[in-house]
């Protein structure tokens, strides 16, 4: 985005009103409510889809104080004429894209099912470890606070480059208790999507026993596995008390890939997990 046209929006953020701030975009570029109307016409066009049209009496109505948010194809066309991010005109309206993680982890769906690990920021910088204590020993445990010798910041697109998209990610729904209480409901775990053969033998505790992820024909699944003719068996986890579910094999599901790591807690929910446990036993 050009920088005189970002400072704009810099500038109109003093307004608590997101049409005031989508009229000063319009003015910083010299541009009239009947030009927005004519280029969003040729928008629509291109598209195929009268829903990229902005009437100019509309853009009027979107730049008064207190104005409705438009649709999500005039959004479009806004980003497209006025040279700014999509994420930056959400952000006009109150909607910040990297909140979405956070509330999604907020809201706790009741089946496995696979997640996206998306940033819609790249130049936003985090926290990240850049020198490890090289006088601990990492055979040992210790607090990472004490392992890292220095803290910096780098761009999340660094991170992007080092794996964080070669792996897919699921989430363990909340009345999943397959592997309970080896991998509990709540939990996120990573997938090897490049691993989708069954392995049904080879290991010598459950520790050691490959876990998968897999899409069934009515949402996903997150167990052991075992193949035996034409039919997939997955297997619980002893203490859960859950039953074998067997599906024709690969007819009614199939292997997303294997799960390579799991981060869980121990605490959370807990209660609401054991109560749930009493009510399949009774």
């Amino acid at each position: 985005m050009p920088s005189s046209n970002r400072q704009t929006i810099l500038t109109a953020r003093n307004s608590n009103y997101p049409g005031v701030r989508i009229k000063a975009l319009r003015l910083a570029l010299g541009i009239t409510t009947r030009g927005v109307e004519e280029y969003s016409r040729r928008i629509s066009r291109l598209a195929g889809n009268k829903a990229f049209l902005i009437p100019h009496s509309s853009l009027s109505e979107m730049e008064k104080p207190g104005a409705e948010p438009p649709g999500i194809c005039k959004l479009f066309s806004l980003c497209v004429i006025y040279r700014v991010s999509f994420r930056d005109l959400l952000d006009i309206y109150g909607l910040n894209l990297e909140e979405i993680p956070r509330w999604q982890m907020e809201i706790q769906l009741p089946q496995t099912h696979l997640i996206s690990p998306d940033v819609h920021d790249l130049n936003r910088r985090v926290t990240f470890p850049v020198k490890i204590n090289p006088e601990l020993d990492l055979s040992e445990t210790h607090l990472l606070s004490r392992m890292v010798q220095a803290w910096g910041e780098i761009p999340l697109a660094f991170l992007q480059h080092v794996g964080i998209k070669k792996r897919l990610y699921g989430y363990v729904g909340m009345k999943d208790f397959t592997l309970h209480p080896f991998i509990p409901p709540g939990s996120l775990v990573q997938i090897d999507d490049r691993d989708t053969r069954i392995q049904s033998r080879g290991w010598e505790t459950n520790f050691d026993r490959p876990i998968y992820f897999l899409q069934l024909r009515e949402g996903f699944a997150c167990g052991w596995c075992q193949v035996d003719g034409g039919n997939l068996s997955i297997i619980p986890f002893s203490a859960s008390r859950w039953p074998v579910r067997r599906f024709p094999f690969p007819g009614d599901v199939d292997v997303v890939g294997r799960v390579t790591g799991v981060a869980m807690s121990l605490t959370s929910h807990r209660p609401k997990v054991l109560s749930d446990i009493a009510d399949r036993s009774a």
